[in-house]
C-alpha cells in the first residue's frame, strides 16, 4: 500500500492528521496519531448482511370487499346532481373534481373512487353503496366441502 503522505510503498496504518484520517508509512506516523484498528474477522466466519430481513405485513385485500356500488349508480348520481340543481361544474367544484371526470362518472364510463363515492354521497345526499349478500354454496353431499361442480347440476336437473 501507499503512502498517502510521502508516496512511499510499505506496510501503512490509520493515522489522522489535524482531523484527516490518512493512510501513513512508519515514518511519517509521527506526524499524526495512530488510528487503533478493530481486529479482522476470522476467515471463516461470514457476518450476515442483512442483520435481520424486514418482511412487509400481510394485507387481506379482500377483508373490505363486503360493499359494492348499487346498480344504475351513474344515473342515481346524475338524478340527484339535478335534483339538487347542479351543474356538472358546479357539482365538480363543491367535491374538488374536474367537470370532465363528473361528466365520465354520469355516463358510466368512469366508476368513482370510494374516497369519491363518500364525497358524492355526502353532497348530493345519497347512498351509492349496498352490503353485499354472502353467497350461500348448496351441499349435495357429492364431495366434501369442495363445492358444485357441473356433475352436481347435471345431477339435479335429471332428478
Amino acid at each position: 500500500m501507499q503512502c498517502e503522505l510521502c508516496g512511499s510503498v510499505c506496510d501503512c496504518r490509520p493515522a489522522t492528521i489535524d482531523g484527516v484520517r490518512m493512510m501513513l508509512c512508519p515514518g511519517c506516523m509521527r506526524h499524526g496519531t495512530s488510528i487503533k484498528t478493530s481486529p479482522e474477522p476470522s476467515a471463516g466466519v461470514k457476518k450476515p448482511i442483512l442483520e435481520r430481513i424486514r418482511k412487509p405485513a400481510v394485507k387481506d385485500v379482500y377483508k373490505d370487499m363486503d360493499k359494492e356500488l348499487v346498480s344504475g349508480w351513474n344515473d342515481l348520481i346524475k338524478n340527484a346532481r339535478k335534483k339538487k340543481r347542479l351543474s356538472r361544474e358546479e357539482l365538480g367544484f363543491k367535491i374538488g373534481e374536474r367537470t370532465v371526470t363528473i361528466s365520465k362518472i354520469e355516463n358510466g364510463d368512469l366508476r368513482p373512487s370510494d374516497k369519491m363515492v363518500k364525497k358524492l354521497e355526502k353532497e348530493l345526499g345519497i347512498f351509492l353503496i349496498e352490503e353485499v349478500s354472502s353467497v350461500s354454496s348448496i351441499s349435495t353431499g357429492s364431495r366434501s366441502g369442495d363445492g358444485l361442480t357441473l356433475g352436481d347440476f347435471i345431477k339435479k336437473e335429471e332428478k
